[in-house]
């Protein structure tokens, strides 16, 4: 099977022209390095860091959510924690900061993380798919159809069926789908979130569950410890004023 555009291209295959002849005494120019996978990526992603990151296109929300996480944590951390901690305990302000480090740590994991992106088929591995489904007709000519929509396959005993992705061109692996908004095939495909600005999948999906589960105990630790705050607030008042009237 030849390369795809996903892998690695060997410059010594390509038809490239023969360059000229180097001066005398010049030193021997070095090939032109081989493009990486990220750099022929034909889906909406866009790549950071030489390749490390991926970022979906229509991210625009997770900077609000990250502005949301800070802004909030921030208030707490400004008009609580002091109060909280001249009255109950030094503890409360490092219980905040552990569950604000594992939030912001998950969501930038969620959303850097390739999801699980199956590489579409390349041109050869589409014509062979058409090619197998080709039926003669009753003047010996071949015709062509578009591709079944499903095939049913045989793994562990048990008949599969998977469903083919017209825009890959390739039969999903079972629990993959096509996300619309990054167009690519996505391996354990749960959603798109733009909260998180990425696909969940097989290869963020744990990073997205430990985003979802710190972040409700944040929530609730902050929102807690704001009712606390107020109830001291409104006890210590009325404690004074019944102080100043006796």
């Amino acid at each position: 099977m030849k390369n795809c555009e996903y892998q690695q291209i060997d410059p010594q295959a390509l038809s490239t022209p023969t360059p000229p002849a180097a001066a005398p005494g010049s030193e021997k120019t070095s090939l032109q390095r081989p493009r990486r996978k990220w750099e022929v990526f034909p889906g909406k992603n866009r790549f950071y860091c030489d390749g490390r990151i991926i970022v979906a296109r229509q991210s625009g929300v997770l900077p609000l959510t990250l502005g949301l996480i800070f802004v909030t944590s921030g208030l707490f951390f400004i008009f609580d924690c002091p109060f909280l901690v001249r009255n109950l305990t030094s503890c409360i302000p490092a219980i905040g900061g552990v569950l604000f480090f594992f939030v912001v740590i998950s969501l930038l994991q969620t959303s850097f993380t390739d999801p699980g992106i199956l590489p579409r088929a390349t041109p050869d591995e589409a014509a062979d798919i058409e090619r197998q489904i080709a039926n003669p007709d009753s003047s010996g000519s071949s015709t062509y159809r578009p591709p079944p929509r499903t095939k049913e396959v045989v793994i562990n005993n048990q008949v599969v069926k998977l469903k083919y992705c017209f825009t890959c061109k390739m039969f999903r692996p079972p629990r993959t789908s096509h996300c619309s908004m990054c167009d690519n095939c996505v391996e354990r495909f749960d959603h798109h979130c733009p909260w998180v600005g990425n696909c969940v999948g097989k290869r963020n999906y744990r990073f997205f569950y430990t985003f979802i589960v710190s972040l409700s105990f944040l929530t609730a630790f902050i929102f807690g410890c704001v009712i606390t705050h107020l109830t001291l607030r409104m006890y210590l008042l009325a404690a004074a004023v019944c102080t100043l009237t006796l």
